[in-house]
């Protein structure tokens, strides 16, 4: 007998996000350039940079790969910032050992305007306390939001997990979503961005579960945390419509038993967090990677900060 699960890959749900980036690059009068800084020997950060590389020149933008010594990396961005034919900068980490929390500090280097990460403190402030424009009361550009939380934003999207007839930004009410991870790359962001949209969200990690939440009714504007006093995974997930993993490692694996029938299972790891086969038992929508999402996600916020380029330009003029 046949298992009711569907697997969904992450191809199919980029080649709409990949439509969108086309439209819009058919508006502009040149093609804009994507500048990424590699300044490690880390081999995930080299496939990353070579598979940033070829989706950028095959969706018609430019990319260049600049291989800089970690002494360089400073001077390298702030050279980028100014560097008038470059529109959007990506920096592959880590560069720097954790414990230094050097890396930090070359996040905020990189230009508010060509921040294609999302990662500048204004994006990150923007994005936890619920601003999602940079210009309001106009509100024509968009706050830039990171990419691996925005793809599974999408991958939602795509799978209708979002309700269109709410109205924007609070289209996820009703929803219990758990996130399997809440490290400050992606867990914590995506926890953040889910439950500012509406979801009840449970924030699951090594030290135990958090609830992100609007509040009963979602009156309030932005979430708040709070403190699941003794919880683990166990309780979370029998009450969750969506669980979303991205735990590192190949020995964490989710008790599939657990997953509440018809609920929709995404994984962000590099690593699979779900047995392929148990999940579609429960699952009514399986995504076992994001990846091909998150560059696209990437190609759509290098348009939009150009877009947003040319907005301020046309306001300076």
């Amino acid at each position: 007998m046949a298992q009711p699960g569907k697997v969904i890959l992450a191809g199919t749900v980029a080649k709409g996000l990949l439509a969108e980036v086309t439209e819009g690059l058919s508006k502009l009068n040149s093609k804009p350039k994507l500048v990424g800084f590699l300044a490690n020997e880390d081999p995930a950060a080299k496939v990353y940079a070579d598979f940033s590389a070829k989706t950028c020149v095959e969706n018609g933008f430019e990319f260049d790969l600049r291989k800089v010594a970690k002494e360089d990396i400073e001077d390298a961005i702030l050279a980028a910032n100014v560097d008038d034919s470059v529109h959007g900068i990506i920096v592959y980490y880590p560069i720097f050992p954790r414990a230094s929390r050097q890396d930090q500090y070359i996040q905020q280097l990189v230009g508010l305007d060509k921040d294609v990460e999302g990662l500048s403190h204004k994006y990150i402030f923007n994005m936890y306390q619920n601003i999602r424009f940079l210009d309001p009361p106009t509100n024509k550009q968009k706050s830039i939001l990171p990419c691996t939380p925005l793809a599974v934003v999408k991958v939602l999207e795509y799978l209708q997990v979002y309700h269109t007839a709410l109205p924007y930004g609070n289209r996820l009410f009703g929803r219990t979503i758990t996130v399997i991870n809440r490290s400050e790359v992606v867990g914590r962001p995506l926890a953040a961005l889910l439950a500012n949209d509406g979801a009840k969200v449970y924030s699951v990690d090594i030290d135990g579960v958090q609830l992100f939440t609007r509040g009963k009714g979602i009156k309030n504007h932005k979430h708040e945390v709070h403190e699941q006093e003794g919880w683990t995974v166990k309780e979370c997930l029998p009450l969750s419509d969506v669980v979303i993993s991205g735990v590192p490692g190949n020995s964490y694996k989710i008790d599939t038993d657990l997953i509440r029938d018809g609920a929709t299972c995404i994984n962000f790891s590099s690593e699979k967090n779900f047995d392929a086969t148990t999940v579609k038992e429960h699952a009514a929508f399986y995504v076992p990677a994001i990846g091909k999402v998150t560059i696209s996600v990437l190609l759509r916020n290098l348009l939009r900060l150009v877009q947003n380029q040319e907005e301020n330009k046309t306001k300076a003029s």
